[in-house]
């Protein structure tokens, strides 16, 4: 099996080319500069040339933010890039393994108490935000075209890679006396090096559909960040804040968890709890 990998520079996708370095397993990989997905005709003649097995798609914008503002940019990467990719997938008979997230749902704090343990892969999707829409429109146009695919939403991405939550809080730790986190948003952690685990192996019985990813439990942004420090001996002071007081541009979801009894029950066994990968990412950092 043959694997390219796109967006080879984000945390996820840098954990996929340290995780199949390490395995010897065959891939190219690219970033944005060697290969720009929304370029058409490079996309096909690289598929052309690597001739892969299966293609994982980690390309993505995700400037949640931004993508209010750059609306169209969000669109080309998100959505347009993502159509034809698949397509050019399809007419190669190539796997498509793509990326997606929790802000394709509402996020509405009364969605705790109808999912309790997560949203199941059926629930209605309905993003609040305009990169959860881009990626919504992403998902839509792979399940379109009618090729072989995964589409794996994953939520408060954290890797040993790239920028996330984790890194963030403790370099913040080292600038500043006092940090300020939201604590009314729900959701849990999933670690890269589960995804990247999970996926080869869903990979490997030849699954197709739609899946979620993720960590056991579920904690606050507040909490996580008081565990990040607890865990790695920093001493801060850490302030609980609601979102009212934490203005973002883009509209942030108060729940995401995502239920992963699909994921678990096709692959026998139990996603790690959240506390237990966090202290693997930790490790891994320092």
């Amino acid at each position: 099996m043959r694997l390219l990998i796109t967006g080879c520079s984000g945390q996820l996708g840098q954990e996929w080319v340290h995780y199949l370095d390490s395995m010897k397993i065959p891939f190219t990989a690219y970033n944005s500069k060697t290969l720009d997905i929304t370029d058409p005709e490079a996309l096909e003649n690289t598929l052309d040339n690597d001739a892969p097995d299966v293609v994982i798609n980690c390309a993505a914008y995700t400037k949640v933010d931004q993508a209010e503002e750059e609306r169209e940019l969000a669109l080309l990467i998100n959505h347009n890039a993502v159509e034809h990719l698949a397509y050019a997938c399809r007419d190669r008979n190539i796997k498509l393994v793509h990326f997606s997230t929790d802000y394709v749902f509402s996020g509405e704090s009364i969605d705790r108490e109808k999912f309790p343990n997560g949203y199941p892969e059926q629930a209605e999707t309905n993003p609040v935000n305009h990169y959860g829409v881009s990626k919504l429109k992403g998902e839509e146009s792979i399940q379109k075209t009618e090729l072989d695919y995964l589409i794996l939403r994953v939520s408060w991405l954290c890797g040993a890679y790239g920028n996330n939550f984790v890194k963030t809080m403790l370099r913040l730790a080292k600038e500043r006396e006092s940090l300020s986190v939201v604590n009314d948003q729900f959701g849990v952690p999933t670690f890269c090096t589960q995804v990247v685990n999970q996926t080869l192996k869903l990979i490997e019985q030849n699954q197709r559909g739609v899946f979620h990813l993720g960590s056991v439990g579920i904690i606050s942004w507040y909490e996580f960040a008081r565990r990040i420090f607890e865990l790695s001996g920093v001493e801060v002071n850490v302030k609980e804040v609601s979102s009212n007081e934490f203005k973002t541009k883009a509209k942030r979801p108060h729940f995401s968890k995502l239920n992963t009894s699909k994921a678990d029950q096709t692959l026998q066994s139990d996603s790690l709890h959240w506390e237990t990968g966090l202290k693997q990412l930790l490790k891994a950092i320092n």
